[in-house]
């Protein structure tokens, strides 16, 4: 196995247990999105990388007594749990990381450190609690018949820029859990904290070939790893047209797929949940952070405001007020709360999007522009103004489609059915809230919700023991949970007889 310290800046393509330069040479420079300088390089992998790590993977999976899936599940279990161990050892190394490859504040950054780490001891008690096959009985005591879980095999694992380091947990910690090999390919923008969690693997004792990454663009690595006739399963984190292309792809050799596809989130307040004070502060301070944590970046943000006419305009009035103190900058400086974009695309795109609202007849309340520079925020950063928009409705581009940006959009109801209707007036279904004090009317609308993951007097919390996935054309498949370990198995009914006898069916 590769002794992870020699690695270079440019070696980050990791193959049957050694870390190698792309098999083109090429090399791609990450850019700090709060200045937009680059401050670390990445090897640049295309296909002829993606079938090297694919053949690693493969023959880790497929060797002798010894191969991965053959690992007894108490060593499988041992070594995620050495890996939690590494990840809270290096927390603050991988959060400043974390923070500066994808602009999220530091504070994040270490939240998601958390995270994963409980990700991995998660899945390793799971597995290691679990019973070793279910008995199914035929009605003879000359038959034993039971059903196994079997790894998959090669699983393809393609994650988002949003939350690399969090998205690729997991993934990677179900799939070895499971006895299977994987080949991951993280954002071309946001690879770094991934590329030091294979190195974490690594250091874990992990053997060679069952850990493999390649550092390049979806178009190439990623296409590829979605058609290769090796790979068992793809598991992929990322936009919807994306996420078509791969579930095509993986068709041609159908391949077992897994696919999270954002989201539209509706966030609905009732008018008793303000009826206090305290009340109507924890609604405000909820909206804000499903609307503007990680600047919106976050495929279950609450960008979608539903509110009771009745109370509209306080919360609206007050959350600009709010969203306007939100303190924009560089995520490593102390007391800033929110980051800036990716990258520049992504903050045209936002930009786009606010101007398509107020053209639609939308008014904004705060934001709508990009900040004054100042010494916590370059000029030449990605930063976007957090914003509310008034008075919007189904037909607008901007309530209807997933911008991965600081905007909120504020739409009224008068009844229930209303409410519920506007909150399910979307393609997209993985995740909503309800607030209210009537508890009836919270498992009322809860229950009526067509949404993968509905809070209820909150947002935002995330259980590893919980499944995590959305319906419509949020994506198939779940995360998290017993449901997320059985995407990256397989079910094997082995039956047999202990006393066999010629069944004579034929002459001869």
């Amino acid at each position: 196995m590769a002794d992870s310290t020699t690695r270079t800046a440019r070696t980050t393509i990791h193959a049957g247990g050694a870390w190698l330069e792309s098999v083109s040479g090429a090399t791609r420079d990450i850019l700090d999105p709060a200045d937009a300088t680059p401050f670390a390089v990445v090897a640049e992998g295309d296909e002829k990388d993606a079938d090297r790590a694919v053949e690693a993977a493969r023959s880790a999976f497929d060797g002798g007594a010894g191969a991965w899936p053959r690992t007894p599940v108490a060593e499988r279990a041992a070594l995620l749990r050495r890996v939690a161990d590494l990840l809270v050892r290096d927390r603050e190394r991988l959060g400043l990381l974390e923070s500066r490859d994808a602009g999220k504040t530091l504070e994040e950054g270490r939240v998601d450190v958390d995270c994963v780490a409980d990700a991995f001891r998660y899945f390793a008690d799971l597995v290691a609690a679990e019973a070793p096959g279910r008995v199914v009985d035929v009605g003879s005591p000359d038959v034993h018949s039971v059903v196994v879980n079997e790894p998959v095999g090669v699983c393809a694992l393609i994650t988002p820029w949003n939350y690399p380091l969090l998205q690729a947990s997991w993934k990677i910690a179900p799939a070895l859990a499971a006895g299977n090999t994987f080949v991951i390919k993280p954002s071309e923008i946001t690879p770094l904290t991934t590329v030091a969690l294979i190195d974490l693997l690594v250091e874990a004792g992990l053997p060679a070939g069952v850990a493999n990454i390649v550092t390049g663009p979806g178009h190439t690595v990623g296409a590829r790893l979605a058609e290769h006739p090796d790979v068992d399963l793809v598991s992929f984190t990322g936009g919807l047209v994306s996420g078509t292309k791969v579930a095509q792809a993986a068709a041609l050799t159908v391949k077992k797929v897994a696919l999270e596809l954002g989201g539209k989130n509706p966030n609905v307040v009732f008018a008793d949940a303000c009826a206090t004070d305290e009340g109507f502060d924890t609604a405000v301070d909820q909206a804000l952070n499903a609307a503007f944590i990680h600047s919106g970046q976050v495929c279950s943000a609450g960008a979608r405001l539903i509110v009771e006419e009745s109370v509209r305009d306080r919360l609206v009035a007050e959350l600009a007020r709010r969203a306007q103190r939100i303190r924009l900058g560089r995520g490593t400086e102390r007391g800033v709360e929110c980051g800036p974009l990716v990258s520049e695309q992504q903050r045209a795109k936002t930009e786009a999007y606010v101007a398509s609202a107020l053209a639609e007849g939308a008014v904004l309340r705060c934001g709508g522009k990009r900040p004054d520079a100042d010494a916590t925020r370059p000029a030449t950063g990605y930063f976007y103004e957090p914003t509310v928009l008034d008075h919007c409705h189904r037909e607008m581009r901007v309530v209807r489609e997933e911008v991965f940006g600081p905007i909120l959009t504020v739409e009224t109801f008068r009844t229930e059915d209303e409410a519920v209707l506007l909150a399910n007036d979307t393609e997209y279904g993985l995740a909503g809230a309800v607030w209210t004090a009537d508890a009836g009317c919270a498992r009322r609308v809860a229950g009526r919700l067509r949404h993968g993951t509905v809070w209820i007097n909150d947002f935002h919390p995330y259980l590893p023991q919980a499944e995590w996935g959305g319906f419509g054309r949020s994506g198939v498949g779940r995360e998290l949970g017993p449901a997320g370990l059985a995407e990256y198995r397989e079910t094997k009914h082995v039956y047999q007889n202990l006393a066999p006898q010629p069944v004579r069916w034929f002459a001869g």
